[in-house]
């Protein structure tokens, strides 16, 4: 096991009815800035609530943070921020409006660098963010783990690119699962396997003898695939335990726990970026794609992690080592199908002429050492797009 240190102060409020823990979560003299979507929480009673658990409080709203949160939409917090002197973020909402609240809370405070003070430094130059607002969320689409990580992504101009802080990770964060029964299909699918993929790209790397990180990340796997098809099929959808082990495994996928200790491999999602950035594809679709084709390309350097997911995951024991692994490569896809997301790029109307432009932005993105190894090379990135066909 690789040395580590590992820290997670976000406390978490789960279960029916805790948003309502906001009113003692955030202190009553703070000023809070109350940041949320399209307006979906005012139609399934998540507002209200909030609304509610806020009354002896004073707050502001802003609105309008769109899926993969813009720079240009962002920085329009910052007018409300200074006029009214915020000095607390609560962020209500999926992935989005809670990296979007991280970016909002350390632009506010950003006292940039000799060469300027665009917040835009912090994403495009990773220039340290070493000041931010305090956070708290209050989730409704469980994806992204966002609620209690450091982690965030915003897009420029077609450009998507993380940052990641400590200093943003949220104080505290409620999890009802019962917010998540409004939910499209198309919001559910696209949550399970944004969950599932985080766990992979934190386990499906080479061994380092991490045996505690393997069994905690083959046990959220295998929720995920037990639970996932549950919430889009008609007799168990409305099923509050299914949504509640969903969303429990969305957030301790990358909460840090089953990455401390263990090679990673993030090439999956580096590449989805792109494809978010140049196409406008859903994230956890762009993800959908890209995976199969990267366990397919770097089948030899992940044959012995494969070998132990298709048996511990998949259950998968006879026949020789070759079979094993594609055969779990292709359930793999087959539980992508079940969960209604594309697994080829031809899925999503996109072809070979479209692979010069997503290498140009890897390139641009400086996205050329990707993997575990740090050995996916802008060939081998365009092998496996070539590979996602």
């Amino acid at each position: 096991m690789l040395n580590f240190n590992f820290q997670n102060p976000t406390k978490i409020n789960f279960g029916e009815g805790q948003i309502s823990v906001i009113s003692k979560e955030i202190p009553l003299d703070a000023r809070v800035l109350l940041v949320y979507g399209g307006g979906s929480i005012k139609g399934n009673g998540v507002y209200q609530q909030v609304i509610d658990a806020l009354s002896e409080h004073t707050f502001f709203e802003f609105s309008g943070i769109e899926p993969n949160p813009t720079y240009d939409t962002l920085m329009k917090a910052q007018e409300i921020i200074k006029a009214e002197n915020i000095d607390y973020l609560l962020a209500v909402g999926g992935g989005s409006v809670v990296d979007g609240a991280k970016f909002i809370a350390a632009a506010a405070l950003y006292e940039g660098n000799s060469e300027g003070n665009d917040p835009w430094d912090i994403l495009a130059k990773q220039q340290a963010v070493t000041k931010a607002l305090p956070i708290g969320a209050v989730l409704t689409l469980p994806a992204t783990g966002s609620e209690s990580n450091g982690n965030s992504v915003v897009t420029r101009d077609g450009n998507k690119l993380p940052f990641s802080s400590p200093l943003v990770r949220p104080l505290f964060a409620v999890l009802d699962p019962t917010v998540t029964l409004s939910l499209s299909d198309r919001q559910i699918s696209n949550g399970v396997v944004d969950a599932f993929i985080h766990t992979i790209e934190q386990y499906l790397t080479y061994s380092v003898n991490g045996k505690v990180q393997d069994r905690f990340s083959e046990g959220l796997l295998q929720t995920l695939i037990e639970e996932g098809p549950k919430a889009l099929a008609p007799a168990t959808k409305e099923n509050l335990e299914v949504r509640a082990n969903i969303m429990w495994s969305a957030t301790m996928a990358l909460n840090g726990l089953i990455g401390a200790g263990v090679p990673q491999d993030w090439s999956t999602h580096m590449i989805g970026h792109e494809l978010t950035g140049a196409f406008g594809i859903d994230h956890a679709r762009t993800l959908s794609i890209v995976l199969p084709a990267v366990m397919k390309v770097r089948k030899e350097q992940k044959r012995e992690k494969l070998l132990q997911y298709a048996t511990r995951v998949w259950q998968i024991t006879e026949g020789d080592e070759n079979t094993r692994i594609d055969q779990a490569i292709r359930l793999t896809e087959e539980f992508f199908e079940t969960m209604q997301v594309p697994t080829r790029l031809s899925d999503v109307d996109l072809g070979s002429k479209d692979i010069d432009l997503l290498i140009e932005r890897l390139a641009q993105h400086g996205m050329t050492t990707l993997g575990e190894h740090s050995d996916i090379t802008l060939d081998i990135s365009r092998e496996i797009l070539t590979q996602a066909l």
